[in-house]
């Protein structure tokens, strides 16, 4: 049997999305439940890479597929495509398996042409809507497939409605139309040199290979590249009997949601317009009424929509997205899909379906992305700060952005990414092709659309704020500048878009940091249930400690004790024992910093009471604590030259000297780590004293602390055999002296190879160990981070050399294979050894789920990315069952 490659929507169903596509596995589900879908034919996705794999041509078998399904499409309606009489036509639309709103090509109306538009209008009895849809479709064709300008098209409907009047585009009468096709064709043999095309099936197929193409336009691999959308799945082509939504003030279209998408409230949602077709909605070009008010303008559809909702949501057990027409009272759905929604609402509505028996907890946690809980910790504008609100739109995607304002989405790319800075895209309304101004940007503001237009759905989908529909706000882009009311912003001004309430703010404002929901509490306290792998925080000050518990860290998996050493009333008594030339000299720079630091260990071991705190001793190299050579220098010179005292020059030459020595030409690969200890051991036993006399100090007050001392950068095992003595006999000194037993662990962050490669070796002397994936990596690749990211790896990762940027997401294939190798032959010396990942790594979901796999114990990250975390744990532990 041949390969088939066409599928009626009765043949498919909601499992096939792969094959189907989204759309078309949706409306094949539709089909299959009964619900009210015009009769149509799905080509695959399959049929899309051999499309790509042939040149850009589709093969004769599928095309003669096409033809035969059209038979059964045309028997199902009863009508023929290009009948002078009784004409069928159809939407060709897109179809990818993952949601890709408006990133691909539609074309409605297909079938029309100077004979059939004359059935139309007789059989409609209704001349204008006819030559209605005869002029939208050459104007969307045109556009679309013959890549003419829109502009063109657009600016000659103006200029005619201006001659004979119109104020509205529901104005113009059939003559208008007939006249406006007339200019419009005129337009299409200008611009490419051929008339527009008459024969139907010329047509079908032509809009066929246009759809295909769009999987490889700009903004749709923009797109994919900012979801993660492999560019190899290809979209499903949808062809579908027309429904007609601008036959008169008794038909209509609309765009719903089962639930609010940008709170997740349990009510019906969206917009709808009278006498239109789905383009004028979802496009932002007429403003639409709320889907409430169509409850007085057709009750009994309204009543019908309703019932369709709460079906597909019971059916799907999620909130679904609906597009529908009303033709001549006559309810149709056209897509369903699962709702893009805000992160705030995604939370609420995975809660909100589990207690209400939809769905269980699970299912409820995997609904919700864990990049949506940090978007939710975006921060608002402070209710107490006084400021100008010069405009007002809907609030179409929660939180607030501010910057600076920027008419062009190129230009927001280029400011945003070249020059760091932080813009405000501000557009008419936002197209498919500003995707990539849209993700740069802080925040976006359109002057039109409505809250499921494509900037307010694609904002939602990135977690930015958005204003939509701000119909005071006058933008001219010719002059890069807006006005209201005698109010002008021009490009670069600053403005915050608060899109929590749909307030323009001339200027900065005050922000604070956002609430959560008692919805985010539930579920991430569901995610601890189920979570199989802890979740620690990188955290160097009780501050940071705090705000990691407070987020729901269950201990510290890395306090680095250098960032305390650079306080301004340290750093001197650190450069007095650095400089030290005697074990005296330095050790009595010491003594003076084990108050300070045990103080620090204090206050960290108190905050975290009753869980694990890693403490990692001295890392960076000694000259990083010493002014920078360049300025010595430059000092030295101006002191020489101004005829400086003896003393200061002198001093200043000592030091310039010290600075040289230490100076270090690979400082990465140097003399840092456990060797500082190796060679100067005073400094690890004053560290190690203070943590373990701030630990006695808290257990004489009853407070419960667990301190781990880690060892930095160790790479062979007598490295770590000799600092754990080191350890122990201070420990046990302590012990003795103090009357009180203490309870710690001893163990080293695997930063280098070797140390993974012999971890079996290292084990017999560590109780833990602590991937430092920030070195591994740049160990393993030879890469140093800063000059990677800066030079070469963004070009990696365009030119797809590299997946990932190995720095963001933990490299499975090399760095996690030496994990892997330290786990099981450390685990092989001691089966309770702890092992935990610091790195960034520790908040990267993808990573998190790595660790999960790598039998690791815990992932530590920053504070802020804690809940994340604990979401990420959550979800490998479901996915991995």
């Amino acid at each position: 049997m041949a390969h088939k490659y066409v599928y009626l929507f009765e043949e498919g169903n909601g499992s096939m999305r792969e094959l189907l596509g989204g759309k078309g596995a949706g409306l094949a589900e539709m089909t299959n439940i009964g619900l009210p879908v015009p009769p149509g034919f799905t080509i695959t996705t399959e049929a899309c890479t051999i499309y790509y794999q042939n040149n850009g041509k589709l093969p004769q078998e599928i095309i003669d597929e096409t033809m035969e399904y059209l038979a059964k499409l045309e028997e199902k309606a009863g009508r023929k495509l290009g009948d002078p009489e009784h004409p069928l036509l159809v939407s060709v639309r897109s179809g990818a398996r993952i949601s890709m709103p408006g990133m691909m090509d539609t074309i409605l109306n297909l079938g029309l042409n100077d004979q059939t538009v004359e059935g139309l209008a007789r059989e409609s009895s209704n001349p204008r809507f006819a030559y209605d849809c005869y002029r939208r479709f050459i104007q969307m064709f045109s556009d679309v497939v013959m890549h003419v300008n829109i502009n063109l098209f657009e600016g000659e409907l103006e200029k005619l409605k201006e001659e004979v009047g119109a104020k509205l585009d529901t104005d113009l009468t059939a003559e208008n139309l007939q006249e406006l096709i007339k200019r419009y064709k005129e337009i299409v043999r200008k611009n490419t040199g051929r008339e527009f095309p008459q024969d139907v099936k010329e047509q079908l197929l032509m809009a066929i290979n246009a759809v295909f193409e769009s999987w490889n336009t700009p903004r749709a691999i923009t797109y994919r590249k900012l979801n993660k959308i492999p560019d190899d799945w290809g979209t499903a082509v949808n062809v579908v009997m027309m429904a007609f939504g601008n036959m008169g003030n008794n038909s209509g279209t609309g765009v719903a949601f089962t639930r609010n998408p940008s709170t997740g409230e349990k009510v019906f949602y969206g917009e709808f317009l009278i006498n239109a077709q789905g383009e004028d909605v979802v496009a932002g070009i007429r403003t639409p009424k709320p889907i409430a008010e169509l409850k007085n303008e057709m009750p009994a559809v309204y009543e019908q929509l309703l019932n369709v909702a709460k079906t597909l949501e019971n059916h799907y057990k999620d909130m679904q997205d609906i597009e529908f027409t009303v033709q001549e009272g006559k309810l149709y759905m056209l897509q369903t899909r699962s709702g893009k929604r805000t992160p705030q609402a995604a939370i609420k509505i995975a809660v909100d379906l589990c207690e209400e028996g939809i769905i269980d907890k699970e299912t409820a946690l995997m609904r919700v992305e864990p990049e949506q809980i940090s978007m939710v910790m975006h921060r608002q504008i402070d209710p107490n700060s006084k400021y100008q609100v010069i405009a007002k739109g809907l609030a179409a995607s929660p939180g607030a952005g501010m910057g600076e304002v920027v008419f062009d989405a190129d230009e927001a790319e280029k400011l945003a990414h070249e020059e760091g800075r932080k813009v405000i895209l501000v557009r008419p309304e936002t197209t498919p092709d500003d995707i990539h101004g849209l993700a740069a940007a802080e925040a976006v503001l359109t002057s039109r659309g409505g809250m499921t237009s494509h900037a307010a759905v694609v904002a939602r989908g990135m977690g930015k704020p958005a204003i939509c529909g701000c119909e005071s706000i006058k933008i001219d882009l010719d002059r890069e500048l807006f006005t209201v009311g005698d109010i002008t912003v021009k490009k670069g001004d600053i403005i915050t878009v608060d899109g929590t309430t749909g307030n323009v703010i001339l200027g900065e404002v005050n922000f604070v940091d956002p609430t959560f929901s008692e919805e985010f509490t539930k579920l991430l306290t569901w995610a601890d249930e189920v979570a199989k792998i802890g979740v620690r925080a990188n955290a160097d000050t009780p501050v940071d400690a705090t705000t990691a518990r407070n987020f729901g860290a269950k201990g510290i998996g890395l306090c680095r004790t250098e960032h305390m050493f650079m306080a301004t009333d340290r750093l001197p008594v650190v450069q007095e024992m650095i400089l030290a030339q005697t074990h005296e000299e330095r050790k009595a720079a010491l003594d003076k910093l084990l108050p300070m630091q045990q103080g620090d260990f204090e206050a960290m071991l108190k905050t975290m009471e009753g869980y694990e705190v890693i403490i990692r001793l001295l890392d960076p190299p000694l000259h990083e604590f010493l002014p920078d050579e360049m300025e010595l220098a430059l000092k030295l010179n101006t002191l020489k030259l101004t005829n400086g005292s003896k003393e200061e020059i002198e001093e200043t030459e000592k030091l310039l000297k010290n600075v040289r020595v230490l100076k270090e030409f690979n400082p990465m690969l140097g003399f840092r780590g456990c060797r500082l200890g190796m060679i100067y051991p005073e400094i690890y036993e004053m560290q190690i004293r203070a943590i373990l006399n701030a630990t006695v100090n808290l257990l004489k007050q009853g407070v419960n602390v667990i301190p781990e001392i880690m060892f930095p950068l160790v790479g062979t095992q007598e490295e770590m055999k000799r600092l754990r003595e080191m350890a122990v006999n201070i420990g046990k000194e302590i012990m003795d002296s103090e009357g009180i037993k203490l309870e710690y662990k001893i163990g080293t962050m695997i930063e280098v190879p070797r140390a993974a490669l012999i971890a079996d070796q290292i084990a017999e002397y560590a109780d833990f160990f602590s991937f430092g994936t920030n070195d591994l990596t740049q160990t393993t690749f030879g890469y140093s981070r800063d000059d990677a990211e800066h030079k070469f790896l963004f070009q990696y990762i365009e030119k797809k050399i590299l997946k990932d940027d190995p720095f963001e997401t933990l490299d499975a294939d090399g760095v996690g294979q030496l994990i892997k190798i330290a786990h099981d032959k450390g685990r092989s010396v001691k089966s309770n050894l702890s092992l935990g990942i610091c790195g960034e790594h520790g908040g990267d979901p993808r990573s998190i789920d790595f660790c999960y796999t790598a039998g690791l114990n815990y992932v530590s990250c920053s504070p802020y990315r804690v809940p994340v975390a604990r979401l990420a744990a959550a979800q490998a532990t479901i996915r991995h069952k």
